[in-house]
């Protein structure tokens, strides 16, 4: 066997024979995150074992586990939680994401387009935008429901409303950071206004626009638990929140890893678009 380095090799005209240094990169990528996962659970065992909370406070994995059962299935004559399943709660909740995130995303897109090409618009709404996206969703959600009562409508509107200034500021700063030479050739080889728009305005700023989607649907999931607050049930924060009141913390740590589980798919599926929609992105 030849012991000659690859840059001796390749003086000696030797094709350099490739060295594995070390596991697979999808192997590390599935052994990581399950390391970490059981790390957490031995700990959570250990914290829970130690008795310094008392187990309504801190309940073993086990404990949340048979809630997790019990939410999902019939048990004891009694259908999932508050009669509807652990995962209709979760649909429930995404139908309402979905409707309530994707009206402040279209909305916040429109805005986005018209505040980075006008610019006394960009003057007149970006305070707006700005004194909003600084509002805690609870601080308005009262509001809202004195407005419209206590059905879907205030719950889709708040996640709207919490979805919109993400997707209006990135959209915005994108577009303005157009280069401007880039616009004045489109319009020098005689396109119209709505030529640049569609064909150098958009792409250019298409993706800081879907770092503010990704951005507007973690938004939207943090303020689920508020939009579900009032009349939540069925809705997986309606679940938690009706749990907590009994100080039920096995299915309010069912609902919450739930919530949280459902993010990490969405994100994923989002960040999959983004690699198909703008392939370029970071080589370039």
């Amino acid at each position: 066997m030849s012991s000659a380095t690859p840059l001796q090799e390749a003086g000696t005209g030797k094709k350099p024979v490739p060295r594995r240094l070390g596991a697979p990169a999808w192997a590390r990528r599935v052994a990581l995150p399950f390391g970490s996962f059981l790390l957490f659970l031995v700990l959570w065992q250990l914290l829970a074992a130690s008795g310094t909370w008392s187990s309504t406070l801190v309940p073993p994995p086990a404990d949340v586990w048979d809630a997790f059962v019990e939410v999902s299935t019939t048990h004891d004559g009694v259908r999932g939680y508050n009669g509807t399943y652990l995962v209709e709660h979760l649909g429930i909740s995404l139908r309402r994401i979905a409707f309530g995130a994707g009206l402040g995303i279209a909305t916040g897109v429109v805005f986005g387009l018209l505040m980075g090409t006008v610019g006394w618009m960009r003057s007149l709404f970006e305070p707006w935008i700005t004194f909003l996206r600084t509002l805690p969703p609870l601080a308005y959600f009262s509001l809202l429901v004195i407005w419209l009562g206590i059905n879907e409508e205030p719950k889709v509107t708040l996640l709207a409303v919490a979805a919109f200034p993400p997707v209006a500021v990135s959209t915005t700063t994108a577009v303005a950071a157009v280069p401007r030479g880039l616009v004045e050739a489109a319009r020098a080889l005689g396109a119209s206004r709505w030529d640049v728009v569609k064909d150098v305005l958009v792409p250019s700023a298409l993706p800081e626009t879907l770092t503010g989607v990704r951005l507007a649907v973690g938004v939207a999931y943090s303020s689920l638990v508020a939009a579900e607050l009032v009349n939540g049930l069925p809705g997986i924060g309606g679940m938690v929140k009706d749990a907590a009141n009994y100080n039920n913390t096995p299915v309010v740590l069912v609902g919450i890893i739930a919530i949280g589980v459902s993010g990490l798919v969405i994100d994923g599926l989002l960040l999959r678009l983004e690699r198909t929609v703008v392939p370029w992105r970071g080589r370039v």
